[in-house]
């Protein structure tokens, strides 16, 4: 990825990522913002405490669009292990694209929206980086009666922490009664969004979909409210890493099925059962066998973070690698994530992580590590 800012692209917000000082750099082949002048343990903390903004529109949006909801919940479940013909109008599922041997092609979210006049839709946000690879492979995967339609003029924004439903309650009524992975259109301070009870940060929160035309002025609308603050990519990652949320091309990627990543939880019973999707063969001999590593959360001693690609010792030899890590401002103290063999994965089992030569005592230990605070009322 080059540094030239001038090869960049620009989200619908660069120029309001400017005017509030942002410090831009290069972030999958955009030009986005890493912190604002108040740095990121502010804006961490503030997300922890309050609400934060984030400009996530770098991430790929598309449709899926078929004759009706079974007939394109069939067709993306050929690609991905998650229940989809199960959505209920207005749910939303996390999952990962498949390679045919149960490596991890990218993760993203789908939802089936509410709107009875989109029965048949299935709405997509995929990752920045992977964003074009993903519809390349989607599209001619796809039967002749469903269709991918990329939505290029869309924003995402997403605001999250403790005080995102006041506000969304005061511009968006209704937002307030949606429970976590649902999703509604609803105008936000009079401007037409789609909107989830989702994000990246472990906090309630909503990621808001809209018109790439609007997207400045719904950014500065929400910014008014007290509670809001603009909060960067650094912040952005110190916050999933607490939530024990997995990023893309670290802890996740072709090489890891999601059985050794810990997220079983997103293949639903009937998907794990019957199969049906690319690499199921391993995945079941996975879920029944176990796999060879497995991530997990780990504490260092001290102050001193580890970072990505930092080994991971028992007794001397190398049993592992750190896939994310870095200081958690919440704890006061370094964290982690890494594969290890399964039989070293129980919580309380001590390693050592090898920092610039140092072994560095560390423990596993149950994730995610800040404890989540998903809306999952009725």
């Amino acid at each position: 990825m080059t540094n030239d800012s001038a090869s960049l692209q620009r989200t619908p917000l660069h120029a309001a990522h400017a005017a509030h000082g942002a410090r831009l750099v290069p972030f999958a082949g955009y030009d986005m913002p890493v912190q604002y002048p108040d740095g990121i343990l502010a804006e961490h903390a503030w997300t922890r405490t309050q609400a934060g903004l984030f400009d996530v529109s770098h991430m790929g949006q598309a449709l899926l669009v078929g004759p009706d909801h079974d007939t394109a919940a069939r067709a993306l479940e050929a690609l991905l292990p998650a229940d989809l013909r199960g959505l209920k109008p207005g749910q939303q599922r996390y999952s990962q694209l498949l390679a045919e041997d149960g490596g991890i092609l990218d993760d993203l979210m789908v939802t089936r929206p509410r709107d009875p006049a989109r029965e048949g839709t299935l709405f997509l946000v995929v990752n920045a980086a992977g964003k074009r690879a993903d519809y390349v492979h989607i599209a001619p995967r796809l039967p002749a009666d469903v269709r991918l339609v990329p939505q290029e003029d869309l924003a995402l924004i997403a605001l999250q922490g403790p005080q995102s439903e006041a506000v969304m309650a005061r511009l968006a009524p209704g937002a307030e009664t949606l429970t976590f992975m649902h999703a509604a259109p609803l105008e936000v301070a009079g401007i037409a969004c789609h909107v989830s009870r989702s994000g990246y940060t472990g906090e309630n929160g909503y990621e808001i979909s809209v018109a790439a035309a609007a997207a400045a002025a719904l950014w500065t609308r929400l910014l008014q409210e007290p509670e809001v603050k603009p909060v960067g990519l650094g912040a952005r990652d110190s916050l999933r890493l607490e939530a024990g949320l997995c990023l893309y091309g670290h802890d996740i990627d072709p090489t890891t099925s999601p059985v050794e990543a810990a997220l079983v939880w997103s293949i639903q019973k009937r998907r794990r059962e019957e199969g049906g999707f690319p690499g199921a063969a391993r995945i079941q001999r996975e879920l029944a066998d176990g796999p060879a590593r497995v991530r997990v959360g780990l504490t260092l001693e001290g102050r001193a973070p580890a970072r990505e690609g930092a080994e991971i010792v028992k007794d001397g030899e190398t049993v592992g690698v750190v896939t994310s890590g870095g200081f958690a401002p919440t704890l006061g103290a370094p964290i982690a994530m890494g594969y290890v063999p399964p039989a070293l994965a129980a919580p309380g089992t001590g390693l050592d992580i090898l920092v610039r030569g140092r072994a560095l005592p560390a423990k596993v230990v149950r994730m995610p590590f800040v404890a989540p605070r998903y809306a999952r009322k009725n």
